[in-house]
């Protein structure tokens, strides 16, 4: 099994618990992992073989700024299952970071797998 990767998504979330984070947005990253053949993609040398990460990373896009939740947790798992639904693939690998959540640190976030690597 190959993996796509999307490195550094960075989008406008509304996500917190305290209730100025509930007003404002706020970015996230996010790095995608997803698992995939590209053996068809690669012989056709044709994009309707291959796995559309234009079409994830607006689909992403569009939920993420749509979305309101506290937990980081809950929007990674929201995520991992649009993935996994919509694009009909095995395995993915989420990660999301909210920069500047910890004083004193860069980042801080939460890395997940779903599905079955194969």
């Amino acid at each position: 099994m190959d993996t796509i990767f999307l490195r550094d998504l960075e989008v406008d979330a509304t996500i917190g618990i305290f209730e100025w984070e509930k007003r404002i947005k706020q970015k996230v990253r996010i790095d995608l992992e997803i698992a995939t053949d590209i053996a068809k993609a690669a012989a056709t040398d044709s994009i309707d073989d291959a796995l559309d990460y234009k079409a994830i990373s607006k689909r992403i896009i569009q939920f993420v700024e749509d979305s309101r939740y506290e937990l980081i947790e809950t929007l990674i798992e929201k995520v991992a299952e649009i993935l996994l639904q919509e694009f009909s693939i095995p395995w993915v690998r989420v990660t999301i970071s909210k920069p500047g959540a910890v004083r004193g640190s860069r980042d801080v976030g939460i890395t997940i797998e779903r599905g079955e690597r194969i």
